[in-house]
């Protein structure tokens, strides 16, 4: 994307005493050719004539001080802020020189992982509550409102555009300007069951290719394979951010978003600011030893039933949260959405309940079984076995594994009493949590930088000017379904935008 010189590159334009420059930062190779501390511009009446992300322009001493933005992390926060702050240099006519650093190969690669590679990139219907930290995330959902006013994105088919693809599914009040931020950028979409939104092509690629699309005809730079280490505040006002490469190299900014998570966040120190250690959640959970032989015999096998998630408080068990959708057994554990979101509360020691009957009431469940049983023998005229009442109702594999469990045999006469243990066992199966499955597999990070120490309305630092952490970053997640994304679309707006004006 970026036109200037590459890492190791000669610059015959640029003979400033420096072994190269990558524009719009500065980048100093060796610290032997400038002090460190130094706010170090270079002499431009040796070359008046600056490169500068694909085109050419004059420059005096001052026009090389407009504001430099460096972007630390390439993700959807990290670009939705490059776009939002190239949009406001252009709309003021300023000159802003922004780079965004990704340690990876590409930018971008982290939307590519999200939706099953289809990018569930925001949901018609985010309840705010199901956000950790819900009151920052609010107060910032209603900045954005405020700052971007939308200008008739989602509007319904007419006859008059009946020929172009537009937006199959119920329009909302809320998240309208994340809308049509990609809108803007050339995003069609459509929304799916439970209000999720996807890109019309159904591939998450689509919405990379109009992300870099829209950066690149801002002048955004895209640095990649470039590893940043530290970020260092000025030390002294109006002075620039000092950010550490993994190799050695450091550069300047004026302005600094920090829009990493994961491991490349717990590996950056931010100006010293303490973050919280990083949690892995939305992702698979491992059982107890003693619920091992249960799930092992049902690795890979999906069921549909209703999760619920329990703790103890002294000698009750108190109900956390409960989830609905398809289940999937892992020989340490199990997976699948509902065993995602619940992951955000679970701890070791909590109990999981499955309900194979998806029936609310327990007594309502018995009454269930013990219908079923009558109609059967009735149809039949014959007894029936537990596992005669089981077939049809359960998969074979579930049925003798949760008999099996119990210690139930397959033949035993199912009598009514024997039709209320079973609709107990359907109803309520416990396993205990052990913990996070594979935390390669988990969607996010839970930690970070606490929301206290920034403001919700431009994602500022309240201790340092021109510092500014986005998505991820900051401690707030919330449930699979485009939740996250919608956040990270959101934080990093605010930030761009507000990078640019301050």
């Amino acid at each position: 994307m970026c036109c200037a010189p590459q890492r190791g590159e000669a610059n015959e334009s640029c003979p400033w005493g420096v072994t190269h420059l990558v524009l719009p930062l500065f980048r100093v190779q060796f610290a032997s050719q400038v002090g460190e501390n130094d706010d170090w511009q270079p002499d431009m009446t040796k070359n008046p004539t600056l490169c500068h992300i694909g085109w050419q322009y004059n420059v005096t001493m001052n026009d090389a001080r407009e504001k430099r933005l460096a972007i630390v992390g390439g993700g959807a926060a990290g670009l939705a802020a490059a776009i939002a702050a190239g949009e406001a240099a252009r709309d003021a006519g300023a000159l802003l020189q922004i780079v965004v650093y990704e340690r990876d190969d590409r930018v971008g690669r982290s939307i590519l992982a999200t939706g099953n590679g289809r990018c569930n990139f925001s949901n018609a219907r985010l309840q705010l509550g199901e956000y950790h930290n819900s009151d920052f995330v609010a107060q910032a959902f209603t900045a954005l409102e405020r700052l971007r006013p939308v200008r008739g994105c989602g509007e319904p088919v007419t006859s008059e555009v009946s020929e172009l693809p537009r937006h199959v599914g119920v329009r909302d009040e809320a998240g309208r300007s994340v809308l049509e931020f990609l809108e803007s950028c050339g995003l069609e979409w459509r929304e799916e069951a439970d209000g999720r939104r996807y890109p019309l092509a159904n591939k998450a690629s689509v919405v990379v290719d109009v992300l870099r699309a829209a950066a690149r005809t801002l002048g955004v730079c895209e640095q990649c394979g470039v590893g940043v280490k530290a970020v260092e505040a000025p030390r002294k006002p109006g002075g620039c951010f000092t950010l550490r490469m993994a190799d050695g190299v450091f550069e300047r900014a004026d302005a600094v978003i920090v829009a990493c998570g994961g491991r490349a966040l717990s590996a950056l120190d931010v100006a010293g600011l303490r973050k919280k250690d990083l949690k892995p959640i939305l992702g698979p959970l491992r059982v107890a030893a003693d619920d091992i032989p249960f799930v092992r015999e049902l690795d890979n096998i999906r069921v549909r039933c209703s999760v619920r998630l329990f703790r103890e408080r002294g000698d009750d068990l108190v109900l956390l949260g409960s989830e609905k959708g398809e289940l999937m057994f892992r020989k340490y554990g199990v997976s699948g959405i509902c065993v995602f979101n619940l992951s955000r509360m679970a701890r070791p020691g909590d109990q999981l309940s499955l309900n194979f009957l998806d029936i609310g009431d327990l007594q309502h469940a018995r009454d269930y079984l013990r219908f079923r049983r009558d109609k059967l023998v009735a149809r039949f005229g014959v007894s029936l076995t537990c596992a005669d009442l089981l077939r049809g109702l359960v998969l074979p594999r579930v049925s003798e594994a949760l008999l099996k469990s119990v210690g139930i045999d397959e033949g035993r006469t199912c009598d009514a009493d024997t039709c209320d243990e079973l609709a107990d066992l359907l109803w309520s199966y416990p396993l205990e949590v052990a913990g996070i499955g594979d935390e390669d597999v988990c969607q996010v990070r839970r930690g970070g930088f606490s929301v206290d120490g920034f403001d919700s309305a431009t994602m500022q630092s309240k201790e340092i000017s021109g510092l500014y952490v986005v998505g991820e970053a900051l401690d707030v997640d919330g449930p699979c379904g485009g939740y996250n994304l919608h956040w990270a679309w959101t934080s990093g707006l605010l930030a761009g935008a507000s990078a640019c004006r301050e």
